[in-house]
């Protein structure tokens, strides 16, 4: 395991935000022991989407993912902890949610391969490439809960 504290980004999409369901993704997090250091809602636009989304530029799904992404605002969140990447993406299931595994986000909330509820970075370049496209470094906070030796070993954190 990487004994170095991670960031990652995190979008709850659209879908989420329509559905009420913002609270109840970002507490699976919470009580997994992943902090959250950083959050905002905002309405996407076309240059914060060709940004995020510039390894699909040209491909066939992009401009009905970027009307997807602009029809609702999104809920930004940077999340911090130990391995974070890995363990957001494995609790967010695979991108297909009728695939996904019950008990993950996609495998509870999502039947589809657009409407995925939720964004997770996939590595540890994109995610520092992620949050600087929407975070600004005084936008980001850092801090220890009182309770994280329930969470991690003593010698992890």
């Amino acid at each position: 395991m990487n004994k170095t504290k991670e960031r990652t980004l995190i979008i709850l999409k659209p879908d989420a935000v329509h559905r009420g369901i913002v609270g109840e993704v970002l507490d699976r997090f919470e009580q997994k022991g992943i902090r959250p250091v950083g959050m905002k809602m905002i309405k996407m636009s076309d240059l914060l989407l060709d940004k995020h989304y510039v390894q699909h530029k040209g491909k066939h799904f992009l401009p009905h993912l970027k009307k997807f992404m602009k029809s609702l605002p999104v809920v930004l969140i940077v999340l911090e902890g130990l391995d974070v990447i890995r363990v957001v993406r494995t609790m967010c299931g695979s991108t297909d949610g009728k695939n996904a595994p019950p008990g993950t986000i996609r495998g509870d909330y999502s039947m589809s391969t657009s409407a995925t509820i939720i964004h997770s970075s996939e590595d540890q370049k994109a995610a520092k490439r992620e949050i600087g496209i929407f975070f600004k470094k005084n936008e980001l906070f850092s801090y220890t809960r009182p309770d994280i030796h329930f969470y991690y070993a003593e010698d992890e954190v």
